[in-house]
């Protein structure tokens, strides 16, 4: 058992957001690590990271979240980023079906570069503008089943969902570690010291 910060942990999983921008990854990640949302959320530039503890099967689970940028020019940076990530939370925003389209790419992607065995969470965002939806959850879910990928609804803003979106993906990610009797946590070499206060988030890249 490792501790950082004097917090012990058990496990460690490295997550990825991804999807268009403007869906809410960034917020979501906010709301789950501070309870915070901002309405001015600046764009991500590059890859930014977020550490948080959950306790997952009685065990203390360390997640690194790799949030990464969803304009197209970086999409030549970000594969290096799939590297030992055995998660990936992929996000949509309800209200514009072009971000749902776009999935098919960013799975693709994922498919293409990260780990065969990675463990999938589709996640509609903005059901708080439920008025406004233009995806709708049927055909969502179908998707999901389609493509072998867990699915949920969340809301950054109201914070709903949130929490059992990381928590649904984290326990996934301990199931199938779990199962293998040799299943040694990753070497974390650069921890990402936590406070009381708030997590830590440090940028690859600078916001505009």
């Amino acid at each position: 058992m490792e501790s950082v910060g004097g917090t012990s942990h058990q496990f460690f999983f490295k997550l990825i957001l991804i999807g268009d921008s403007g869906v809410g990854k960034t917020n979501l990640l906010s709301r789950r690590t501070r309870d915070r949302f901002d309405p001015r959320q600046a764009y991500t530039v590059g890859v930014e990271l977020e550490t948080f503890y959950a306790g997952i099967g009685g065990h203390t689970v360390k997640a690194t979240i790799w949030d990464t940028a969803g304009q197209d020019r970086f999409c030549s940076i970000i594969p290096a980023y799939y590297r030992g990530a055995m998660g990936a939370v992929l996000v949509y925003d309800i209200t514009k079906h072009k971000t749902f389209q776009n999935i098919q790419r960013w799975l693709k992607e994922i498919r293409d570069y990260a780990a065969e065995d990675i463990k999938i969470l589709l996640v509609g965002n903005k059901t708080d503008l439920r008025h406004l939806r233009a995806v709708p959850t049927d055909e969502a879910r179908k998707f999901a089943e389609e493509n072998e990928l867990f699915f949920i609804e969340t809301s950054a803003l109201d914070n709903t969902n949130v929490e059992a979106a990381f928590l649904k993906i984290l326990s996934e990610i301990y199931a199938k570690v779990n199962s293998r009797s040799r299943y040694r946590p990753p070497v974390d070499n650069e921890p990402v010291r936590v406070t009381q206060e708030a997590p830590k988030r440090s940028g690859c890249c600078s916001k505009s």
